[in-house]
């Protein structure tokens, strides 16, 4: 049939061009040209109509086969001049293998992990556990097991995010504490520090945050007594700003201890003489701390006519900002690269 020579001229002369197009745009004008909606291909179809009903089925069936070599051809064509083209592009643009690499940029701890850990690393020495606890809290064990109920006055000191009524963000890391206490079932000993970020409704400035975080820690025992405390406390400043530290104890108040007191250590920087990091007292506030209240206890599930303990806390952001010379908070938080880039250099001196 006249068609099917056309048909067969048609596919032959389009192998040669596309076996004849040398690149990418060669191949798509070719393409265009058989194959486009006004190609060669299309072209064909016109002739249907001129046919017999019964040879129409054979012959669409035979111009779709043209398609189909045509297609396949210029995949293969297309694939042989990619490979082509990638071979060229390896002989001109040959990598200088003798060339140094270059750095790979290594970061570094943060001040304030660097600060946890070092205290985490101390305590853990000594026997304690790390725990964690919840920073969506309830009222019951951020304040009321911690002998402060509702309407206490002392919740003040502590204005708060709440949720509702019941539920709020954790003031201070105590709740760990209470909760641990309760879990123990009135079991000792108890030997914990429970580090975390704690949240409280405060004015942002140099030297506050409404997000920041601390470390609690609490131990219960039998015999238990201040003097345990002390010597605790007293390490605890020498291991973080050098073994010439000595510690003072200033009587003070908290719900859920008694007696109560802060922790000053002696100016690292003036050696007690006065300066500007002290404010010219020769001592420096690091933590609060004292011996845990009978309350407490005793809402825990413990006899309190055993059990004594102490409990102490501080906060890492006050801590590493004396021990760095960091003078305003907010620094910890913006995430500022010429900041952070500082503890690289103290890292790779090995510094702690």
């Amino acid at each position: 049939m006249v068609q099917t020579e056309e048909m067969s001229q048609l596919q032959q002369q389009a192998l040669i061009d596309i076996n004849e197009a040398a690149n990418e745009k060669e191949l798509q004008d070719v393409k265009v040209k058989y194959l486009g909606k006004k190609g060669s291909v299309s072209g064909l179809m016109k002739h249907m109509k001129d046919l017999p009903n019964e040879e129409k089925p054979q012959y669409g069936q035979q111009v779709n086969e043209v398609r189909q070599a045509i297609e396949n051809e210029i995949e293969s064509r297309q694939d042989l001049l990619a490979k082509e083209q990638l071979e060229q592009q390896l002989e001109t643009e040959k990598i200088d293998v003798t060339l140094p690499s270059r750095k790979m940029a290594i970061g570094a701890k943060h001040p304030l992990t660097r600060t946890i850990e070092e205290i985490e690393d101390l305590f853990l020495g000594l026997g304690y556990e790390i725990v964690d606890g919840y920073e969506v809290e309830q009222d019951y064990y951020n304040f009321e097991a911690l002998n402060l109920p509702k309407s206490h006055p002392a919740r003040d000191m502590q204005d708060s995010f709440y949720i509702t009524e019941e539920i709020l963000m954790r003031t201070h890391t105590s709740p760990v504490q209470a909760r641990t206490m309760e879990q123990r079932n009135g079991k000792a000993p108890v030997k914990i520090i429970c580090p975390g970020k704690v949240y409280r409704r405060d004015s942002d400035d140099a030297t506050h945050s409404h997000q920041f975080t601390q470390i609690e820690g609490l131990v219960v025992d039998e015999n238990i007594k201040m003097s345990d405390l002390k010597g605790t406390l007293e390490l605890l400043a020498k291991s973080l700003f050098g073994d010439e530290r000595e510690i003072r104890l200033r009587p003070s108040y908290f719900p859920f201890t008694e007696p109560s007191v802060e922790v000053d250590i002696s100016c690292f920087k003036c050696h007690g003489k006065g300066c500007n990091v002290c404010k010219h007292t020769g001592w420096i506030e690091i933590l609060g701390s004292g011996m845990v209240h009978p309350n407490v206890l005793e809402k825990a599930g413990y006899d309190s006519t055993i059990y004594t303990g102490f409990a102490f806390g501080m906060g890492p952001d006050r801590i590493a900002m004396l021990k760095y010379g960091i003078e305003d908070i907010r620094h910890f938080y913006t995430n500022d690269v010429r900041f952070l880039n500082q503890f690289k250099a103290v890292e790779d001196r090995g510094e702690q």
